[in-house]
């Protein structure tokens, strides 16, 4: 609606894909990106290395550079996994951090990990993500903006998060602090893990095995965000898969109050929270978007 509003005369929001080699899920996820660009009418560019032998580190830092530099750019997302023989933090550090609109540069982790809880200290309103002056990566972010959607009132909440990757455990984790909710992590070694989740009113599934958590280890009444896509064999299906997430989707909506399905759960909100990262970027760069 906001891009609407624009004239032909105003700039647009632009977002830079890197996709190197040729995976099929991400070819996937870089199209379903690019579409939602041109539906709400961003304008996108796609850079593809699909010789994984030919391309150099090199050249993707030239490629990152050059976006960095350019205008029309104001987000640049690297689609994760590169090859092993492309060293990844490299290349992420190199994407300028204003423009890191996945949240992983190690600038924009540091903000997110600030807890700014000493005296004089500026408050940021961890209530309305546009106000923050910085990228916080978007799966994350997307968890957060459902349970706002719901009305879950986060502060004074037990949440606990199943998972520790820097990918969604750890940020959401934090965004969970930021709002004030009491938060736990569990992990591959945290004892008796299902009581610990018991206790949760707000669980976060972000561990990436089917099935994990079932009904037993739920607290009737509680809210799930399920993270987790995995397939599992569906012998009967013509793909011979389905998709299913960190927990058992048709056991826990007997006990919970919401659940997120998988897929069409957290998945859409991470592409959305993609483009409002490219859009505060460009309304920061362009004072709104003006020319």
């Amino acid at each position: 609606e906001k891009l609407s509003s624009l004239s032909l005369t105003d700039s647009k929001p632009g977002l830079a894909v890197m996709l190197v080699g040729e995976r099929k899920d991400s070819q996937t996820y870089v199209r379903m990106k690019q579409k939602a660009c041109a539906e709400c009418g961003m304008d996108s560019f796609l850079e593809e290395y699909k010789d994984v032998e030919a391309v150099t580190e090199e050249a993707l830092l030239t490629k990152i550079n050059e976006w960095n530099n350019d205008p029309k750019v104001h987000g640049i997302l690297v689609q994760l996994p590169l090859p092993q023989k492309i060293d990844e933090a490299t290349i992420l550090k190199a994407v300028n951090p204003s423009k890191d609109v996945d949240g992983l540069h190690p600038a924009n982790t540091a903000a997110l990990f600030n807890t700014a809880t000493h005296a004089g200290t500026a408050k940021l309103n961890w209530k309305d993500f546009t106000s923050i002056p910085f990228h916080i990566p978007c799966t994350p972010q997307g968890c957060i903006e459902l349970l706002d959607r719901i009305g879950m009132e986060i502060e004074g909440k037990n949440a606990v998060v199943i998972g520790r990757s820097n990918l969604v455990g750890l940020p959401v984790a934090m965004l969970l602090l930021h709002r004030n909710a009491t938060v736990t992590i569990v992990h591959s070694r945290t004892k008796n893990i299902e009581n610990v989740v018991k206790q949760a009113d707000i669980v976060v599934a972000a561990v990436g095995r089917a099935h994990m958590v079932p009904k037993s280890w739920l607290k009737e009444g509680c809210t799930v965000i399920d993270v987790g896509i995995n397939s599992v064999d569906a012998p009967d299906t013509k793909r011979g898969y389905r998709l299913v997430g960190d927990v058992n989707y048709a056991e826990a909506k007997e006990v919970v109050e919401y659940i997120t399905p998988v897929p069409g759960g957290v998945g859409p909100m991470t592409i959305a929270m993609l483009l409002r990262n490219t859009w505060n970027s460009w309304r920061r760069a362009t004072g709104d978007g003006k020319s």
